[in-house]
């Protein structure tokens, strides 16, 4: 059984990925947590601090289930590839993660504090990228600024996972596309 603090992050990462964050209650989050509403209040201060918690509860959930990729082979065009197709993975947990970030992102265009902590995690998960692909680049294939790279597939990742979620597009279509996408940014220029 998780701790408490974790059972509240678990149970406002379900609730944000089935409800959205605009009508999120704290009342609500202590039902599905099985917890009080003192107790989120106790470990989070407030409303703003349990969604600023949950989005770093989100992020580090992502890199659990993103870095096995690291370890599946020792080429780094490989890890990549293996650590994208990895954020689309028909699994609740992956879903929830997905819709979750999804509605967080959406949120963050009107909440400048929320907004502050997505940037600082896109950025994060941008500079792994950018460093993979910087890698893959230092083994003999050159392309374009690393960076700017790594921002075009993780924006396209959240692109397709938010159409594979909404049922437009099918899973495999949105490897597919990755996949492609990854080529293209890879290739020699």
């Amino acid at each position: 059984m998780p701790d408490r603090p974790t059972q509240i992050l678990e149970a406002a990462a379900r609730l944000i990925a089935r409800r959205g964050v605009r009508g999120l209650r704290v009342e609500e989050v202590s039902a599905e947590a099985g917890v009080s509403t003192a107790l989120i209040y106790y470990h989070f201060k407030d409303r703003a601090g349990l969604l600023r918690r949950t989005l770093e509860f989100i992020s580090r959930r992502a890199v659990r289930y993103t870095d096995p990729a690291l370890e599946s082979s020792d080429d780094p065009r490989t890890q990549l590839t293996d650590m994208l197709l990895l954020e689309l993975q028909d699994i609740a947990q992956v879903r929830e993660n997905s819709a979750a970030w999804g509605e967080l992102r959406a949120t963050a265009v009107f909440d400048p504090d929320l907004r502050e902590l997505l940037a600082d995690a896109t950025r994060d998960w941008v500079e792994d990228l950018a460093q993979l692909i910087g890698q893959v680049q230092t083994a003999g294939s050159a392309g374009a600024d690393p960076y700017a790279a790594a921002e075009r597939l993780t924006a396209l990742v959240e692109g397709l996972s938010e159409r594979w979620l909404s049922g437009t597009t099918s899973l495999q279509r949105a490897h597919e596309l990755l996949r492609g996408a990854i080529e293209a940014e890879l290739r020699a220029r």
